[in-house]
């Protein structure tokens, strides 16, 4: 309903023409590659490969087009990691409608174009204390399985996983991976 809302929207604005639509990651990628879209708006939670693994993955490609990712979570590291990946824009959905067809002109002009709120928030905030390991481990850790099991999954020693556990919930100032997986999250780090 979203997509459908936001497609709309934009074909309601004379100089924009929505070329395609993707239900997922997989399909924005196909959608992408066949169409080549000045800009492409991609929904950070899509389903398979997420909005900023999408937008990594096009400027990889060799994708000519800008992308601007939108999303209802108003999380700074999910702004910095969208702009890491290579994302010209970075709005909540939230947002008016004429906010989104705003971004889409300037971002196809070649500016950078980020909600206000979030990159204040994303400067007072900082960047992730963790490796990428120790994100990786407690991303895999979120499902609360036994860490044999992470570290099986991840092809680590139990003992390794531990360390890695240990120095993120120390980093984070949690008292257990539970609660260091919730603030990872919530900051946008996992």
């Amino acid at each position: 309903m979203v997509r459908q809302a936001l497609v709309a929207l934009l074909e309601l604005e004379p100089d924009i023409e929505v070329v395609a639509e993707a239900a997922d990651g997989a399909e924005a990628l196909a959608m992408a590659s066949k169409h080549s879209p000045d800009v492409a708006v991609l929904d950070i939670e899509m389903p398979g490969p997420n909005g900023i693994e999408v937008a990594g993955q096009l400027g990889r490609s060799g994708f000519s087009g800008k992308v601007i990712i939108v999303t209802t979570f108003d999380r700074p590291g999910y702004l910095r990691a969208a702009m890491t990946a290579g994302a010209s824009g970075f709005l909540l959905k939230d947002a008016p409608a004429a906010d989104l067809a705003a971004a889409v002109r300037r971002v196809a002009a070649g500016e950078r174009v980020v909600d206000p709120s979030l990159a204040a928030a994303a400067l007072a905030q900082g960047d992730s204390p963790l490796t990428d390991r120790e994100a990786e481990v407690l991303a895999a850790a979120a499902s609360h399985d036994a860490v044999s099991n992470v570290a099986a999954r991840l092809h680590l020693s139990p003992g390794t996983v531990r360390n890695h556990l240990s120095a993120a919930i120390q980093k984070l100032g949690a008292r257990n991976r539970a609660e260091a997986v919730q603030i990872a999250q919530r900051k946008g780090w996992l």
